[in-house]
């Protein structure tokens, strides 16, 4: 069912309205879908109110039953699903299929965790005092959530909100609603009761506006651009509506003298393009020590030039384009400034007629260069080389961003020398992928607010309460 959600019920804009949804591979028209407003938006925090007087009084145990039936039914359909968020993202088959199994492990895995939000007891100064800490739902949720993946970034808030006791609207990409339509129908067929999940494909200024100066609704937990998570804290601070912020990256690698060279360079580059780049923990600078650069480089250029560009489906495994042209042109200008700042682009850089691709290109730079300080999110491959680990440390901490770091070495000492002086939220030390559903995903600096995953995630959506007894003696 390709509509809103509301109450339990699917149904349509309150205006009619539609929006188109284009393929990114062929820019053709794959579906209309309803296209709303705050009126929607309204509705749809009225249901959840009413919803959370009740689903808050409900066990964690009770809860957990429709979150283990959600990662059940999503298990069931993933090809659907995945064939879905292939079409109108242009991610491969292989990237989505495993995205959606990774969203039902979230709602698997925040059905245990929700049955152990301790609370606990804290001894007195005094004889006559009792005191204990409990945790509680914080109320009404919003889950505002980006496009580049549409099942995991809202699995994470949406699994964890739910878990906790509170009840949701969310707010999915207009780019991408076939991803959290299938959501929606995965909680329904879970039998999630109505008003304590809601889904809502709305236009974004005044839905966001509207998020904030709801008081019935308590908090927004966003997934996108730093440009926004700074609006909505301006915002915020009018309304004390609490936030939760997972914001924008600009990931250094450093790629220390002694690691097996081949090896690293092949995987950086897949690393490098997974959703095209459109990763907010995407490796973006690569520090590759000077003894190593110009092969580093060279392995690299050799794996661009194999890559094919195209349209994913059944058969093998293109890399996709990019979301739409707004992207495609952010990759393209940024292309332009690196050569106009005297960078050399060994390879890539072209774009193609129809749909949104962009050749991945190699770009040797300088940390003088100022467009290494811009998100990239696109599939431009940017390498620097440094010669000391201070000098690396320094370039890589200079960024306003605080999100993933990465460092390949094969010393203890150095990488615990970088492990504590990176300013950055999560450290991957030999590893592409520092985050998992069991860990907290973490930013720092301009990079968000709050956590998500891990027992972390779930406090986000708890209040704590302290309740203290006198006269007990």
């Amino acid at each position: 069912m390709k509509k809103q959600y509301i109450k339990g019920e699917w149904c349509d804009a309150v205006s009619g309205a539609t929006w188109d949804l284009q393929s990114p591979a062929t820019e053709a028209i794959l579906d209309k879908v309803p296209y709303g407003d705050k009126r929607d938006c309204v509705l749809a925090i009225d249901a959840a109110t009413e919803a959370f007087q009740t689903w808050k009084k409900t066990t964690p145990y009770f809860r957990a039953e429709f979150l283990k039936k959600t990662a059940d039914t999503i298990r069931a359909h993933v090809e659907e699903f995945a064939k879905d968020t292939s079409l109108e993202t242009g991610k491969p088959l292989l990237e989505s299929r495993g995205e959606w199994l990774i969203s039902a492990n979230l709602f698997e895995w925040y059905a245990e965790e929700g049955k152990r939000s301790y609370g606990r007891v804290i001894p007195s100064s005094r004889g006559d005092k009792r005191s204990m800490v409990i945790y509680q739902p914080i109320g009404v949720v919003g889950v505002i959530t980006a496009w580049n993946f549409p099942a995991y970034n809202p699995a994470r808030a949406v699994a964890a909100a739910l878990a906790a006791g509170c009840s949701v609207v969310m707010r999915g990409s207009e780019f991408t609603p076939w991803s959290s339509f299938n959501m929606a129908q995965a909680l329904h067929a879970a039998g999630i009761p109505k008003g304590v999940f809601n889904l809502i494909n709305t236009e974004p200024v005044s839905t966001g506006l509207e998020m904030l100066e709801n008081p019935k609704l308590k908090k927004i937990s966003f997934t996108g651009s730093t440009r926004v998570g700074k609006l909505l804290m301006d915002g915020a601070s009018k309304t004390s509506t609490k936030l939760s912020l997972e914001l924008g990256g600009n990931a250094p690698v450093i790629i220390d003298k002694e690691v097996d060279v081949e090896t690293i360079a092949h995987q950086a580059l897949v690393a490098k393009l997974r959703n095209c780049g459109q990763v907010c923990v995407s490796p973006q600078r690569f520090y590759v020590h000077e003894s190593i650069f110009k092969q580093f480089v060279d392995i690299v250029k050799e794996d661009i030039a194999r890559l094919e560009t195209g349209i994913n489906g059944e058969g093998k495994d293109f890399l996709g384009p990019l979301i739409n042209k707004t992207q495609q042109n952010h990759s393209l200008a940024l292309l332009e400034k690196a050569k106009e700042q005297g960078a050399i682009v060994h390879i890539g850089g072209e774009r193609t007629e129809k749909g949104f691709f962009v050749h991945p290109a190699l770009i040797e730079a300088q940390q003088s260069h100022s467009f290494i300080q811009t998100e990239v999110f696109g599939p431009l491959m940017i390498v620097i080389s440094f010669d000391t680990k201070e000098q690396v440390l320094e370039w890589a901490n200079d960024t306003e961003f605080g999100l993933a770091s990465y460092v390949f070495t094969n010393h203890i000492k150095t990488a615990n020398f970088y492990a504590e002086n990176l300013e950055f939220g999560m450290v991957g030390i030999n590893e592409w992928a520092a985050h998992g559903t069991e860990l907290p995903f973490v930013g720092i600096k301009s990079s968000g607010i709050g956590h998500e995953s891990g027992s972390e995630g779930l406090k986000e959506y708890l209040e704590l309460k302290l309740i203290s007894y006198g006269g007990m003696s």
